[in-house]
């Protein structure tokens, strides 16, 4: 019974470990792509902005996600849908803006290069949804 346990608690430790990997491999992405954008002589203007916009977006859905929790903990489905949705939207028009904004008043060069740098934190930051969800242990209530 005792080997079970703990078992079963070192299985949950590790899916948190995976899970909380998961989660912030688009940071992880984007400080890498500090000393790259430095050597390769890309724009900073466009890393910055980028930077600025995924920082932002990402304190953005952190919130969301803890109102929505703290919505189906009261049992408001609705409101927690709607917090998600909402949340979603203006995260795409904060990173969507940003870009514009940065290629129009600064340079293409810095508009370009924060676009790039967004869709690869995009498509990683889906990626490690997906694999967070496959990690983590199916809640039921």
């Amino acid at each position: 019974m005792s080997t079970l346990a703990l078992e079963t608690s070192s299985d949950a430790r590790e899916a948190g470990v995976g899970t909380a990997l998961a989660r912030y491999a688009d940071l992880a992405l984007l400080a890498l792509a500090l000393p790259v954008f430095l050597l390769a002589g890309f724009s900073m203007l466009g890393y910055a902005a980028a930077a600025a916009a995924w920082l932002a977006q990402h304190v953005l859905l952190r919130l969301a996600e803890r109102a929505a929790a703290t919505a189906l903990a009261r049992g408001d489905r609705r409101r927690a849908m709607g917090t998600i949705g909402f949340a979603t939207l203006g995260r795409v028009w904060l990173v969507t803006l940003t870009i514009l904004l940065v290629g129009v008043l600064g340079d293409d060069d810095a508009g370009l290069a924060a676009a790039i740098l967004c869709a690869v934190l995009v498509t990683v930051h889906l990626a490690s949804v997906a694999v967070g969800k496959l990690l983590e242990p199916e809640v039921r209530t």
